[in-house]
């Protein structure tokens, strides 16, 4: 048995476990744990935040915004393939999935949006991956607003 949700940014669906009880009354939702087990209350809670976060998700979208500090450093949004040039002897090219609409609004700002906010968030963590900041000079892909602990050079 599942949940669907749908609105203006898309169709999410979930699969529900067997030990949650999901009523509805007064286009309202209530998750409740069938048995008195601990694993069950958690994923009845669990439940309603993954919910709740489709209906956020179909309704305004979630993003996550990374920078790319570095010399060269640059994105370009071409299609369904973002293009990164981190720093390697080649290009890194990032197939985005469906789902995932991914933006340049400048060469080293990417805008990773979409409604299911899972997949928003292990999309930007793969972009990510490719080049994680370092800590003596700070290059690499992050986060807007991610603070790097930079780390002082060896001394002679």
């Amino acid at each position: 048995m599942g949940l669907s949700v749908s609105g203006a940014k898309g169709k999410l669906e979930i699969k529900l476990p067997g030990d949650v009880e999901v009523a509805v009354e007064d286009r309202t939702l209530s998750f409740e744990a069938r048995e008195p087990s601990h694993r069950a209350r958690a994923m009845a809670g669990t439940l309603r935040s993954l919910v709740n976060n489709m209906v956020l998700g179909v309704s305004q979208g979630f993003e996550r915004r990374l920078q790319l500090v570095g010399v060269g450093y640059r994105a370009q949004a071409q299609g369904r393939t973002l293009n990164l040039q981190l720093g390697f002897s080649h290009p890194v090219q990032y197939a985005v999935p469906e789902g995932i609409d991914v933006q340049t609004p400048t060469p080293t700002e990417v805008v990773v949006s979409g409604a299911d906010k899972q997949l928003v968030g292990q999309v930007a963590a793969d972009i990510r991956a490719f080049r994680p900041p370092e800590p003596y000079k700070g290059k690499g892909v992050r986060y807007l607003n991610e603070r790097v602990r930079r780390k002082e050079a060896k001394k002679k």
